[in-house]
């Protein structure tokens, strides 16, 4: 699964951890986390995330 990186702090969300503390469950693809997840560290909305190119 790809990785996504917020472009305010650096923040990588990585989906085989997911975010277990926003309610977002381990293997969760970025895709499916609801619009109105925000970033854990600095609170930038999910469409201030850039997939990482690995």
């Amino acid at each position: 699964m790809k990785k996504y990186v917020c472009t305010v702090c650096g923040y990588t969300y990585d989906p085989g951890y997911g975010d277990p503390d926003g309610g977002i469950d381990p293997d969760t693809p970025f895709e499916e986390i609801p619009e109105d997840w925000i970033c854990p560290l600095c609170q930038a909305e999910k469409k201030d995330f850039e997939v990482i190119e690995e």
